[in-house]
């Protein structure tokens, strides 16, 4: 049984928003001229902005920690920003995306991988656009991003890539998993690797949601790279 690590970086409520600006072509900006009126022009989604101060104690220590340390400021779009209105809930995201990402078994392309299909899924621009470039930067074929981007088929894949896109895909459509797919991914990753796999496109799944319900808008200069399905 592997015990958590002590949580260090920023992770999935910051890595989001590390792209932001370096994405700017193919497809322009999303940010329109006229924000609804429910959006925030500092945040561009429906919550503003928290601020360090208006916080406890306790929420001032979570905040330094999705900052990346005391003195450092949250990006003020995506996760991060969203969840600080809940810093307790920030925490414990914060704590399982750190054990994922960087002490769990799977690999860095197996885990943006599984990213992609669940930003697909529920047509996140933010979140795909933060992991398109945190995918190239894991070695994924542009073959395996596109197929994703496109919903196409899994033809001409690595048999990994493939079984992750297809172990997603069922879970995300079908919202259960047949023996024979279970029996595969267990005997590619192990009981341990698909439990943490599933728990991966949950955890995005959330993440995904929670820009969706805030509504969060791509920040001036980020480009939209998910086309509408």
């Amino acid at each position: 049984m592997r015990v958590l690590y002590p949580v260090i970086g920023i992770g999935l409520l910051v890595g989001l928003a590390l792209v932001a600006g370096a994405q700017t072509g193919g497809v322009a900006s999303s940010t329109p001229a006229v924000l609804p009126k429910d959006i925030d022009p500092q945040s561009f989604s429906r919550l503003p902005i928290v601020k360090r101060d208006d916080l406890d104690e306790d929420g001032k220590r979570i905040y330094d920690m999705l900052a990346g340390g005391e003195g450092k400021t949250v990006t003020p779009t995506g996760p991060a920003a969203i969840s600080l209105y809940s810093p307790k809930v920030a925490e414990s995201i914060q704590m399982l995306n750190q054990y994922l990402r960087f002490h769990g078994l799977l690999k860095p392309r197996d885990f943006e991988v599984a990213i992609l299909v669940v930003a697909r899924d529920f047509d996140q621009q933010y979140e795909w656009s933060g992991h398109e470039m945190g995918a190239h930067n894991a070695k994924v074929p542009e073959q395996v991003i596109d197929a994703i981007k496109y919903n196409k088929d899994t033809a001409g894949m690595l048999e990994r890539d493939a079984l992750i896109v297809t172990f997603a895909r069922t879970l995300l459509h079908q919202h259960k998993l047949g023996s024979d797919l279970y029996a595969k991914t267990v005997a590619t990753f192990g009981k341990q690797g698909t439990l943490e796999l599933a728990t991966i496109i949950g955890d995005y799944a959330m993440a995904a949601i929670m820009l969706n319900a805030t509504d969060q808008h791509l920040p001036p200069g980020r480009a939209e790279l998910l086309p509408v399905k």
